[in-house]
């Protein structure tokens, strides 16, 4: 259920309370508040590992206020006047304000609606813009490509770095981030410039480049999982997320200004201040990255949060922390002239009941309408997660159903968690004893869309291959689907020259 925080305070604390890992807790520096009030803006932010979007501004007793909803893997976030667009699983959504000129509700000042949505498919969009012609672009990840909005299909590819030579679902660099100069898309992020599936892995460390759009060049070598380019001031800045570093490009080189004890991610700007996104290092992903290394060099532990960075002196001057369930941020944007914003959410009666129209005067809440139950199951919520423990809409139908066999990418004890249900031996009791050793490799099967068996294997770093779970749902068992996903796993592995 959605914790709405719009109508709770935030206390700003020096020190850290105890954390309720099922729960969100947040505690900043002593001037935070004062800071947001002073430069008149307001904070949002994503996280996708728990599908929340947070807006942080402040309320005139000097303390934060925090609006939190619920949205299917948001990541990307961009403002568009006013206008707030985030990137999810298979959509994106334009967030409206509703609000008009010195109109409030319940002491916001802002109130972001799921206004329109393109629904894309499961692309792992990343950073998302809209350019100067007004047209939406964003950075397709898994078909590692600059793409857009074209009416009749998922995506239209726009820009395609030069040494990807096919348009293939296999994250084949990790192109994650895009910075736009005088509205036009002239630079990228990717974790590296492979042209095979997910070879990017294989580069964490120092494959990571910096290219120039429109010469379609590489300028920037050497750099450790880049993320977040972003044009300000005249320079090229972005975040060298495997060492913990903000800084900017001097040519070919990266200058960095400030170390941040955490995986940065999120990056915004407000005068001459830089708002930095920091995720805690949970995943094997980290493992051997120079940001793990000087961490555990300087007895640190990385946390989950927002610096606010002096770009002057490259100090931290405010922060945010995170506890409890969220770990990981993505992405982080400043709303200019914004005291208190809310998102209305999907899942309280709000996104049905107000209402707006040309000569409203505002505002309008309709009366409450009667339940009346629907014939036949009940549709899922667009824009909200899926309930991946539930395996009631996994029984046999009276035809032969049609079984989809696909390799599943990017697999951490983390994001496996949420399908605990479909591993035996059970993979979350094997990591509290057992810690990861290699990558992860699964092949799922599914019946329209509905997973209902799942093998995964773990590659050693010699190229051996161990099973550590493979189940069937007992509806579908003794069909050969068991078989079917050992002997596609088989292949996979082979393919990757694995034994």
């Amino acid at each position: 259920m959605t914790q709405n925080l719009s109508a709770s305070t935030i206390k700003l604390q020096q020190t850290a309370p105890t954390p309720d890992l099922s729960k969100v807790s947040m505690y900043g520096s002593e001037r935070l508040w004062q800071w947001l009030h002073q430069s008149q803006i307001s904070l949002a932010f994503t996280t996708y590992q728990t599908n929340r979007l947070f807006l942080v501004g402040c309320k005139p007793s000097g303390e934060l206020a925090v609006n939190e909803q619920l949205f299917d893997k948001p990541m990307g976030l961009f403002v568009d006047g006013d206008r707030l667009i985030v990137s999810t699983r298979y959509q994106i959504w334009e967030l409206e304000n509703r609000l008009g000129t010195q109109e409030t509700y319940h002491q916001h000042d802002r109130l972001y609606v799921p206004n329109r949505s393109y629904t894309t498919g499961d692309l792992n969009v990343h950073d998302v813009v809209v350019d100067d012609n007004n047209q939406l672009l964003f950075v397709n990840t898994d078909f590692s490509c600059l793409a857009t909005i074209q009416p009749g299909y998922s995506f239209a590819p726009v820009w395609t770095p030069s040494f990807i030579t096919k348009l293939a679902a296999e994250d084949r660099c990790h192109l994650n981030g895009l910075a736009m100069v005088e509205g036009q898309p002239t630079y990228v992020t990717a974790c590296s410039s492979t042209d095979d599936a997910v070879g990017w892995r294989n580069h964490r460390q120092d494959g990571g480049v910096v290219i120039h759009i429109p010469s379609n060049e590489i300028l920037t070598t050497g750099l450790s999982m880049p993320h977040s380019p972003r044009w300000y001031g005249g320079k090229l800045w972005l975040l060298n997320a495997g060492s913990g570093e903000l800084g900017y490009l001097d040519g070919d080189k990266f200058i960095p200004i400030t170390f941040c004890p955490g995986f940065v991610r999120g990056l915004a700007f407000n005068h001459n201040f830089a708002i930095v996104g920091l995720s805690k290092l949970r995943s094997p992903t980290f493992g051997g990255l120079a940001l793990a290394n000087r961490l555990a060099a300087e007895n640190h532990t990385s946390y989950c949060g927002l610096m606010v960075i002096d770009l002057n002196t490259g100090k931290v001057v405010h922060w945010l922390r995170i506890d409890g369930v969220v770990a990981e941020l993505f992405d982080v944007v400043v709303l200019p002239g914004v005291r208190q914003p809310q998102v209305v959410g999907f899942q309280g009666d709000e996104i049905e009941r107000l209402v707006t129209f040309p000569g409203s005067g505002g505002m309008v809440t309709t009366k409450p309408t009667v339940k009346r139950p629907s014939v036949g199951a009940t549709a899922p919520t667009p824009g909200l997660p899926r309930d991946t423990n539930s395996r009631e809409s996994s029984k046999v139908e009276t035809q032969t159903p049609q079984i989809k066999y696909q390799r599943v990418y990017h697999l951490t004890p983390a994001n496996l968690a949420p399908y605990d249900l479909m591993t035996f031996p059970s993979l979350q009791q094997r990591w509290q004893t057992q810690p990861q050793l290699g990558e992860l490799m699964a092949v799922s099967a599914s019946v329209d869309g509905n997973m209902v068996g799942l093998v995964v294997a773990e590659i050693l770093p010699d190229l051996q291959a161990n099973l550590l779970s493979l189940f069937v749902v007992p509806e579908y068992r003794r069909q050969g689907i068991g078989a079917r996903l050992m002997l596609q796993l088989q292949q996979d592995l082979q393919s990757q020259s694995c034994h």
